[in-house]
């Protein structure tokens, strides 16, 4: 699917995009992968790091139309992970998150239809699962965006879907860098902000997979969501302190305490696959008869049954201590960009959890 294809990654400076780019160089052999973003720095920093002639750097922001569309011309295919992510920010400049988030999405779609690019995915987050921050109600507005466009095609080109997941190990702005910064500081006792919270888990290298493996399944206007484990936070906080010990400072603004990826008011649409769901679209496309019971690759999934509600809380899979102590060794070299390329030799304890 992605052989010999041209490939755009929308804020390719960030953890995904390091981890995707090494992936696809090392395994997928495409003919060329452009990295859109505003951070020229960064970007000088990636172009360092990856001496590979296939990989291109186009400075740009998705709230800048013209730009994108000069930079999808002769794209095959997008991957779109820009956003405005950290939820007290987002709290506090609401109308930065949605021009980012929503208005960006936008140009992403109505650019890639003018630019006649074949396939995009956009990455959504547990968050816009019954959202109750601004961060959420965002990405859930983006993913509707995205979703509907496949309306607006027709039979034509691009197709675009989403994939939806939680919590990644060792991402900038997550929790373990956070606890890792604190206890390189000296602090011998975390902050957690409830005793009760709970989140999705899963490595870059697993959430990369995801998507790459999403291009080949894809029909159009499914919303893809991994079989993940859970972790409790005071597990992790015990698990990453020098003493053991953690305290309660409370719950930030517009945070959950468990995360939702497939919402109880979407059972009906939901479809179950061995190792994801698929959330179906709530609206029917004019110009195609989609069956999302059986996907590109042949593999063929079951409604599940009513009131179905898949989250952070009631997930049948939760990482004990020694696997949780486990995944976070491996996520040791998840966040430095220059052993990515060994990750996925090693033993993936979350992987064969999901499976």
């Amino acid at each position: 699917m992605i052989r010999n294809k041209s490939l755009l990654i929308t804020g390719g400076t960030g953890s995904f995009g390091h981890q995707m780019v090494s992936d696809l160089l090392e395994n997928h052999n495409p003919d060329r992968i452009v990295i859109y973003s505003r951070d020229e720095l960064k970007q000088s920093e990636m172009r360092q790091l990856f001496s590979d002639k296939r990989l291109r750097f186009f400075i740009g922001d998705v709230r800048d139309f013209e730009r994108l569309e000069q930079a999808l011309r002769g794209i095959d295919l997008v991957v779109h992970a820009a956003a405005m992510k950290q939820v007290p920010a987002a709290e506090y400049n609401p109308l930065e998150c949605i021009k980012t988030n929503i208005n960006g999405a936008e140009n992403i779609i109505k650019a890639s239809i003018s630019c006649g690019v074949k396939k995009v995915i956009a990455l959504s987050t547990d968050k816009a699962a019954n959202p109750i921050n601004l961060y959420g109600a965002t990405k859930l507005a983006s993913d509707k965006l995205f979703v509907s466009a496949n309306n607006m095609v027709g039979q034509k080109y691009p197709i675009f879907s989403v994939v939806r997941y939680g919590n990644v190990i060792g991402s900038r702005g997550s929790v373990v860098p956070l606890f890792k910064k604190f206890v390189s500081d000296g602090v011998s006792i975390l902050p957690v902000t409830d005793n009760g919270m709970t989140r999705f888990w899963l490595s870059l290298d697993q959430g990369v997979k995801f998507v790459t493996d999403a291009f080949s399944r894809m029909q159009g206007g499914e919303i893809f969501v991994p079989k993940i484990p859970s972790v409790k936070i005071t597990d992790l906080a015990e698990a990453m302190s020098p003493t053991g010990e953690y305290k309660i400072i409370g719950v930030r603004p517009g945070e959950k305490l468990h995360e939702a990826m497939v919402p109880a008011d979407d059972a009906h649409l939901t479809v179950e696959f061995d190792e994801h769901f698929v959330i179906r679209p709530t609206i029917e496309f004019e110009a195609r008869k989609i069956n999302f019971f059986t996907d590109l690759t042949g593999s063929m999934g079951r409604k599940v049954e009513d009131g179905f509600e898949y989250n952070s809380l009631n997930n049948p899979v939760f990482l004990s201590t020694p696997e949780l102590e486990a995944s976070l060794n491996i996520s040791n070299v998840v966040g430095d960009p220059s052993k990515m390329y060994t990750l996925r030799q090693k033993n993936n304890v979350c992987a064969s959890l999901s499976n």
